[in-house]
């Protein structure tokens, strides 16, 4: 096999990247299967030691199914991950539990000669031995508790009670501050069992693993009231990943100072860059036309999607209202943000997916059998899983389908990011299989035509590993253990979303610039083989940064905080891609042609840097992400990655495709130029004037008063937050003018005026 001019060969690099792959992901596993044996037990029954049950295994089971059918994660959070208006439903019951409990203690304990301090001083040390003491008896599977701590209980489940009912004046406040559903009460049965969910995800969030001094959620959240603070060991890994990400940080750029001066002379093909379009002189197959359909597509749901969301900051400040119009009663804040969470994966992937169905066909110059066909099918399998997937998570949120086990199947399962009932969620698992086929098949004779084949395995390699990656969101039932599902829910999530997505991306792009004359296949393969490597050593451990609370064992903070700092590490080199792609896009007058595809591209490479590197580290650490999980700073990250880096990628891949499909000499050069500067400089307005502020505020109190108060509704409904909400609103009607241009521009390059008026 050919060597490139580097300390390191092309088949070098495989070594590596299989060998680290079988390393990385057998640890993976193997934290896995930690993961499993460890989680905080689900107890056969809870009840006091004269025998009275309070809660049993079904009630926790079932309200987590209740939980699920009216929005789960969307509607506030557990263990931090979820919505942001509600409480986090675990700190919110922990907190209430815990000071019903002292006032208990408090009330019954009057010893002779004690101060008030000496005695609160007492009853506080006797209310953190009890909740954190482990009282589970593996034997039995009960969890024993005090007649104090039942009465305790039964107040916090009565404020539940109410609350989800809306039987008391306070009870409607809340629901209206909380935005909750006006058509979604449910019953008092279900209000019970929910609150018995909600109990067992505070007890492990309480309540000391066997033989340890630290919680099933390694002290999250920070609840003084019980002695929840960060443990030494926390803060000691996230020095050590910050020290770590400054050694790996100058290693790689060390590097990239070096292999700079060798590339210098060979990123451009032998002969020099190609002189004419090839690929706009390719032949465009029947269905490779038949993907137009998906950008049509694309565009309807990118911008529902950004309409949904204006709409999903709206209520932080009116709760049940839109500017007034009842909209809540018909699209409650559940329905809008699951709407917007899935919408936002949906568009992104379909760009993803009908890149790949157009560019296989373009490289090997044909259409298999049935190509176009299998095309077809598969966007109307896209568009039925849209709709059916959104039609039950709309009736569950209601109320109407009253039964858990249909819920399951066709309504709203709660997992953020998973939402879809389990049907839809194998449909789409069918389609990406077919999608992997089609692609593969139409890839397959390029490569036999072509002597350096280690790109063209990559992006196949790739295309694989997005149907495979799905499948995990079908390794738990309808009654997982949530540490469970956490673990396998963070697999689609982080590494099929954010990773193999990204990978497969990179790899079809390189290889387009190889097919078009604009870089070398050697330099390509090479730089292409690396960013996989990086991705691979930090990211697919670094999922662990998201489990570090979910009940997981103490070595997931270990790995998660030093793999997921060199995350982190190939950002800090995109100045120079950046700027390497302006000097080489204009040197042929045909690459104007490409201009607003590279633009985009180029635009990946700023939001890698701030939005997944800056905002993404701030809250990488365990010691930062113990305070601040689940709080702004993590909407600020998701809208800077997701669609700053996936989202800019996935229009550039469009636009790409669009080329061949449309006369570029019609493209309305001020409709895109306005899309893509409204599009970046919105969301910079949306993040640095409102969303991360908001963070640092929530963070500022989660620090100085506990976690649960900075998701409080005092806190959220307060004027600064209030006041930081509407500082959105310029940065959303940028944006909007953003999308609103992009869309009317795709219409208006697959309808030029001309066409339109003939």
């Amino acid at each position: 096999m050919e060597t490139y001019k580097s300390i390191f060969s092309i088949k070098r690099l495989w070594t590596i990247l299989i060998s680290g792959m079988v390393v990385m992901f057998g640890i993976l596993l193997f934290l896995g299967s930690e993961v499993y044996q460890q989680a905080p037990p689900i107890p056969e029954s809870i009840q006091t030691s004269s025998g009275e049950v309070l809660y049993s295994k079904s009630d926790i089971e079932t309200g987590q199914n209740v939980w699920q059918s009216i929005g789960g994660m969307e509607q506030g959070s557990i263990w931090g991950h979820g919505a942001y208006l509600a409480p986090d439903w675990s700190a919110d019951w922990l907190n209430r539990e815990a000071k019903a409990l002292l006032a208990i203690k408090k009330s019954q304990r009057q010893i002779a000669g004690l101060t008030e301090a000496e005695l609160d001083a007492l009853v506080k040390a006797s209310l953190i031995k009890e909740m954190r003491s482990n009282t589970y008896d593996p034997d039995t599977g009960i969890i024993t508790i005090s007649d104090e701590r039942l009465q305790a209980i039964r107040q916090v489940e009565a404020h539940y009670l109410d609350l989800y009912q809306g039987s008391t004046p306070e009870a409607l406040d809340l629901r209206r501050d909380y935005a909750f559903a006006l058509n979604g009460a449910i019953t008092e049965q279900e209000a019970r069992q929910l609150s018995a969910f909600y109990f067992w995800t505070a007890w492990g969030a309480s309540t000391e693993r066997p033989g340890k001094d630290i919680t099933y959620t390694s002290n999250w959240p920070h609840e003084p009231l019980v002695a929840n603070y960060p443990t030494a060991g926390m803060l000691m890994w996230s020095i050590a990943s910050v020290i770590l990400l400054l050694a790996a940080a100058g290693a790689l750029i060390a590097f990239y100072v070096y292999q700079y001066d060798v590339w210098r002379d060979d990123m451009l093909p032998e002969e020099g860059l190609a002189r004419t379009d090839i690929v706009g002189a390719a032949t465009i197959t029947p269905s490779m036309r038949a993907t137009a359909k998906y950008f049509w597509l694309i565009s309807a749901m990118f911008l529902a999607q950004v309409l949904f969301g204006i709409v999903t900051a709206h209520y932080a400040v009116e709760g049940q209202g839109l500017y007034g119009l009842p909209f809540a009663e018909y699209f409650p804040y559940a329905v809008t943000r699951t709407w917007h969470t899935q919408l936002a994966v949906l568009w992104i992937v379909t760009a993803f997916l009908a890149g790949g169905l157009y560019i296989g066909p373009l490289l090997s110059g044909r259409d298999p059998k049935f190509q176009r066909l299998g095309v077809n099918i598969l966007f109307f399998s896209l568009v039925l899983i849209v709709v059916g997937s959104f039609a039950g998570q709309w009736a569950a949120i209601h109320r109407f389908v009253e039964n858990l086990t249909t819920n399951f199947w066709f309504g709203h399962q709660g997992y953020e990011y998973i939402d879809l009932g389990r049907f839809w969620q194998i449909y789409l698992t069918i389609g990406l299989a077919i999608w992997a086929v089609l692609v593969i098949r139409a890839i397959l004779p390029y490569l036999k035509d072509k002597i350096e084949m280690s790109l063209t395995y990559l992006v196949l390699v790739a295309v694989a590993a997005i149907a495979l990656f799905y499948v995990p969101s079908l390794f738990w039932g309808q009654n997982p253990n949530l540490s469970v599902m956490e673990y396998w829910r963070w697999w689609v999530a982080h590494m099929w979303l954010e990773g193999i997505f990204e990978v497969f991306t990179v790899a079809l792009i390189s290889l387009l610039f190889v097919h078009m004359g604009l870089l070398r296949k050697m330099t390509a393969t090479f730089m292409v083989l690396l960013a996989t490597i990086i991705f691979l050593f930090g990211g697919v451990l670094g999922t662990f940064h998201h489990l570090y609370f979910s009940g997981t064992p103490v070595s997931v903070i270990a790995v998660g905080a030093m793999l997921s700092a060199l995350e982190v590490v190939p950002l800090l080199l995109v100045g120079f891609e950046a700027y390497h792609r302006g000097k080489t896009e204009r040197v042929e007058d045909w690459q104007q042609a490409y201009h607003w595809p590279f633009m985009f591209f180029a635009a990946v490479l700023f939001w890698n840097l701030i939005g997944a590197g800056l905002f993404g580290f701030l809250i990488n650490t365990p010691i930062a992400l113990y305070y601040i999980q689940g709080f702004n700073t993590t909407a600020n990250h998701s809208h800077g990655a997701l669609f700053g880096v996936y989202g800019m990628l996935g229009l550039g891949l469009m636009l790409y495709c669009m080329r061949g499909l449309t006369d570029v000499s019609q493209w309305n050069q001020k409709l895109i130029k306005t899309a893509f500067w409204c599009l970046n400089i919105g969301l910079a307005m949306m993040t640095f004037l409102s969303l991360l502020p908001q963070g640092a505020w929530q963070a500022y109190i989660s620090i100085n008063d506990g976690y649960s108060v900075a998701r409080s509704a005092e806190v959220i409904q307060s004027d600064i937050m209030h006041a930081l909400v509407w500082a959105r609103v310029p940065g959303d009607v940028v944006f909007g003018v953003g999308v609103f241009a992009f869309a009317w521009f795709v219409f208006r390059a697959f309808v030029p005026k001309n066409k339109a008026l003939g």
